[in-house]
């Protein structure tokens, strides 16, 4: 079940990031170009609770996936050609997707989602759009297959900390309302 997170949910929201850090180091593949204990951290889901934008994923007690739902586009937004026109009201950004590495690829991350889009359609959205590191082949692969396009992709100074090339995808939902 997809819900709004509570404050209780934050260990297991921090735990997944680690989790995600953790097998990148033991397989080598640094697909988030992540920074343990500065991007995502604990502090990140506390930040998206206390603005009431923290999704998860809960099954049977277990927090396995967790987003960041809001309307914030970062400002290197307006570098990418988008091609869907839209108010930033009628935009609904996806912000750190996450699922834990022990549940990937049981269609955890295509229920989110599909979740987000239809929060986004219930808010009056017009698109949605979402970024991420231009060398995360999984998530570069798995957006279009969703009917996400690739929208372009810029240099960001993402949370003020690193200087990061990022690929930005955005996918059209009038026809979903």
């Amino acid at each position: 079940m997809i819900r709004k997170a509570v404050p209780e949910d934050l260990d297991q929201v921090a735990d997944i990031y680690e989790a995600i850090l953790d097998q990148e180091e033991a397989t080598g593949h640094h697909w988030t170009n992540w920074q343990r204990g500065v991007y995502p951290c604990r502090a990140t889901a506390e930040k998206a609770l206390k603005a009431g934008t923290l999704y998860v994923e809960e099954e049977g007690g277990h927090i396995l996936g967790c987003a960041n739902l809001n309307q914030v586009q970062p400002n290197e937004y307006a570098a990418i050609p988008w091609t869907i026109p839209a108010k930033p009201r009628e935009v609904l950004v996806i912000h750190t997707l996450c699922i834990h590495p022990d549940a990937a690829g049981g269609g955890l991350g295509r229920r989110f989602v599909a979740y987000a889009e239809g929060l986004a359609v219930g808010l009056g959205c017009k698109a949605m759009r979402l970024d991420t590191y231009e060398g995360n082949a999984p998530a570069a692969a798995f957006y279009p297959k969703l009917g996400y396009r690739l929208a372009g992709s810029t240099e960001f100074f993402f949370e003020g900390f690193i200087r990061e090339t990022l690929i930005c995808f955005e996918k059209d939902l009038r026809s979903l309302s």
